[in-house]
């Protein structure tokens, strides 16, 4: 993806026009745009140690500069998560976190009422209706006490609602969305092709920040296509030699070049076997953090064997695994 040109600086928009034009492309207001290009991205990215590639960097541009949401696919430990988490950081933003599971419903990701206070708000009223010395006892005004228990103080926010009415700048993040069923997956499209929520009780609620979106999938089961349509698509994959070996070198601190090199390597190596689960990005940072622990400062196929368990979870995958590394090495 091509850097955009010198009239995107300042506050441009991504067309060259001011970021005031936006509704003339069809976009919504998302008030400045936070980056100034796709470079400046990946450095500010690689300056909080993510090393980002220019595809992601790309993406991460687009979804400020055309205000969508990302949908990041790929293999589980690849850095998905970690990227929402790192734009947060490299933005100021305060970044709000839907972990999404099997059974989660609107009260959890929406929002619900309070109910043990709406039953007290009741109890009080009733109280005062039976009160002969309260000016209008006898009366129940069941229409007054229905709204004021549908208002805002009654009202708990859950993580979608949050992020829209967040005035601060906010990054929320919608991890594992191929988890939940696709009832509950119907729940984001409104917050995410609008950016709002309606509340049948008080109306519809509007951000009037747009924050960025970033929604994760290990590809446990096929998204919806009116999901993928609001969204931006990347696939974060696991990562080449060099990039991998430089990810280690910036998250393991201590560790030599030459070890950086032979944790990469053999990693690499032992993702071409059929195993039950291969080994993560996050493992493999893991690992190499523990050899550093351990003082090892030179690691070959058979020093590897004892350290397995760290960087397989699986004990058919470490069988496996021993068993072509001691191939390897004779």
């Amino acid at each position: 993806m091509s850097e955009p040109s010198s009239g995107a600086a300042g506050g441009a928009d991504a067309g060259g026009g001011p970021a005031g034009d936006r509704a003339a492309l069809g976009l919504p207001d998302s008030g400045p745009p936070r980056f100034q290009s796709v470079p400046g991205v990946r450095r500010d990215l690689a300056a909080i140690g993510y090393l980002a590639d220019e595809g992601i960097a790309g993406v991460v541009y687009l979804a400020d500069r055309l205000a969508k949401p990302v949908l990041v696919e790929g293999p589980a430990g690849t850095g998905k998560t970690q990227l929402a988490k790192s734009v947060a950081e490299m933005t100021g933003s305060r970044l709000i976190r839907l972990q999404c599971y099997e059974g989660l419903d609107e009260s959890k990701a929406l929002y619900e009422w309070n109910y043990r206070k709406q039953l007290l708000r009741i109890q009080a009223q009733q109280v005062a209706d039976a009160e002969p010395s309260v000016a209008g006892a006898g009366t129940p005004r069941w229409k007054e006490l229905e709204e004021d228990i549908f208002s805002e103080d009654f009202l708990l926010t859950r993580p979608l609602l949050e992020a829209i009415r967040a005035q601060e700048p906010v990054v929320l993040l919608v991890d594992e969305v191929d988890r939940v069923e696709l009832e509950t997956e119907a729940l984001l499209l409104e917050v995410l092709s609008e950016y709002q929520v309606s509340i049948p009780e008080l109306g519809t609620v509007r951000a009037t920040r747009l924050p960025m979106v970033f929604l994760t999938s290990n590809n446990t089961r096929e998204l919806s296509e009116a999901l993928k349509r609001r969204c931006l698509y990347l696939h974060i994959d696991y990562p080449d030699l060099d990039r991998e070996r430089e990810i280690v070198r910036t998250r393991v601190p201590g560790i030599s070049t030459e070890l950086a090199d032979q944790v990469a390597r053999i990693v690499r190596s032992l993702r071409t076997l059929e195993l039950r689960k291969p080994p993560s990005v996050s493992e493999t940072l893991d690992w190499a953090r523990t050899l550093v622990v351990l003082g090892i400062e030179s690691i070959d196929a058979t020093g590897a064997r004892d350290t397995l368990n760290i960087l397989l979870k699986y004990q058919s995958d470490i069988d496996r695994a021993a068993k072509e590394l001691l191939s390897a090495d004779s």
